[in-house]
């Protein structure tokens, strides 16, 4: 429970004041947490692995050398046990509201958090408007599901539009040419016409009764807190973990809960309620320098920007970087750092790039200002790159998938689980590498006009200031994703 009084460690969440409170006054919500533990606890090493999850998935199977996907409970499930053979407890939490799969029939399907909804104090539907980026890489889809119900399934109240590229303009499509097919379902006309392969659909409207999305940064904190701090719950029930009293609690997150921590973090998650540090240490693979549009009114978390896709969610707006730094274009002072400096709860943090990273999320900005230039690292960061190599996992060996060219097989599992352990020797005061990053300073990065095709966060980097060659049998587009100034208004 919440309680939204405490706007000192709770003032952050976007309209938690517009929630429903219980007798006591205090906001109600549910998440899903799964607990690994040694069966003989002489054998833990009293250290707590967190992984908060990927979608309502754990993705820590490649990392640790283990299956079992969201269910890992036999001793096969085990393989190689990077993490058990060290003696780890390992937790998973569920933080991401409007998962459509979310159910809690059992721990072999998704993880997740039910949210409050805001209300308005008569206790009537909150409404606001709603963009939905649609796009499906088949021609077989008829119909396509809105994160949130819309306050009226008249057409002609709302807008669908279409094009082919991201710059092209976008073509309305008649208020008789599709129809909501329930509150939170619409089809193209007639009935069981697809969706065209690959083509862009933007559909804005008004929707209603929007979760309290910065429950899920609450949901973290405060399950840790209480997995760290206390003996039992307020019913009694003992803390499952409680045995061996464990000394440090690390995160280990992968893409989209990686820019998760950078915005627990910067929003000031890493102190609980009574003032207490939550994370020791923070490791962040392939998170860049973004955020997650969680803590906002009809938030859509689960969305992220790529070259050609999801361009106007809130997902990276400043700050980037730890380190902090100045806007040139807005002045705002920020980093995210700041609050837990203030509150001396900074955890010591990693993060661990690929290549992927560098050209679709803007990856640079975790080391180089807005101008380009290098910054120096906080003392408690370390930024990675593992260079060439693509975003979260290796592919099969001789792989085109849905690519050009070859996809990378490159495993980065071994150098992350030698940073992780390097990360765990660093809370015990052992420094670990040096950051390893493309830096102007030495050469290794390479600062380029991009030749800005709209306003839509899409540049080309010219080939020649890149100086790629020109390779037969492949084409270069120099497409790279760049932050935009976007405005959302005053609120």
């Amino acid at each position: 429970m919440i309680d939204p009084k405490d706007t000192v460690h709770n003032g952050n969440i976007v309209d938690l004041q517009l929630a429903p409170r219980n007798a006591q006054g205090l906001v109600e919500y549910s998440m899903d947490f799964y607990i690994l533990a040694p069966v003989d606890q002489t054998k833990s090493n009293h250290k707590v692995f967190v992984e908060p999850v990927n979608r309502g998935s754990k993705l820590f199977g490649l990392f640790n050398g283990s299956t079992g996907g969201n269910n890992p409970t036999t001793a096969a499930n085990a393989g190689d046990a990077f993490l058990m053979n060290q003696g780890y407890t390992m937790v998973w939490v569920g933080w991401e509201p409007n998962l459509v799969a979310r159910t809690s029939a059992g721990p072999a399907l998704s993880m997740g958090l039910t949210a409050p909804v805001a209300k308005n104090a008569d206790g009537s539907s909150i409404t606001g408007p709603d963009y939905e980026y649609i796009e499906f890489d088949n021609a077989t889809t008829t119909s396509y599901t809105t994160a949130y119900n819309t306050n009226t399934t008249d057409t002609t109240k709302a807008s669908l539009t279409v094009k082919q590229h991201l710059t092209d303009p976008p073509v309305t499509i008649p208020s008789t040419g599709w129809q909501w097919t329930s509150a939170n379902t619409i089809a193209l006309l007639p009935a069981g016409t697809a969706f065209q392969q690959s083509a862009i659909y933007e559909l804005t409207f008004t929707a209603k009764d929007p979760v309290i999305g910065g429950v899920g940064f609450v949901g973290i904190r405060d399950f840790v807190s209480f997995l760290r701090n206390a003996a039992t719950d307020t019913a009694g029930t003992a803390n499952p973990i409680a045995v061996g009293t464990p000394s440090r609690f690390v995160t280990w997150t992968l893409s989209q809960p990686a820019r998760l921590m950078n915005d627990f973090i910067w929003l000031g998650f890493n102190q609980d309620v009574k003032g207490k540090q939550v994370f020791d240490g923070v490791f962040n693979w392939v998170g860049a320098g973004d955020g997650i549009g969680l803590n906002y009114r009809f938030e859509q978390s689960g969305r992220t920007e790529r070259n050609r896709q999801n361009k106007l969610y809130p997902e990276a707006p400043f700050p980037f970087s730890y380190t902090t730094l100045t806007d040139p274009f807005t002045g705002k002072i920020d980093g995210r750092n700041i609050r837990c400096t203030s509150t001396n709860t900074c955890p010591k943090i990693m993060n661990i790039d690929s290549a992927n990273e560098y050209w679709v999320k803007a990856g640079s900005l975790l080391h180089s200002d807005l101008t380009g230039n290098d910054v120096a690292d906080p003392a408690n960061v370390r930024n990675y790159l593992i260079s060439s190599s693509q975003h979260a996992s290796p592919s099969a060996a001789n792989s085109l998938g849905v690519c050009q060219q070859f996809q990378n097989p490159t495993d980065q599992n071994p150098a992350l689980r030698a940073l992780f352990v390097a990360l765990d020797q660093w809370i015990d005061g052992t420094a670990p590498p040096p950051s390893m990053v493309p830096r102007r300073s030495d050469g290794t990065g390479v600062l380029t006009q991009t030749t800005a095709q709209s306003t839509l966060g899409i540049g080309v980097v010219p080939q020649a200031a890149l100086g790629w060659p020109t390779i037969p049998g492949v084409l270069y587009t120099g497409l790279v994703t760049i932050r935009d100034r976007l405005d959302f208004g005053t609120q």
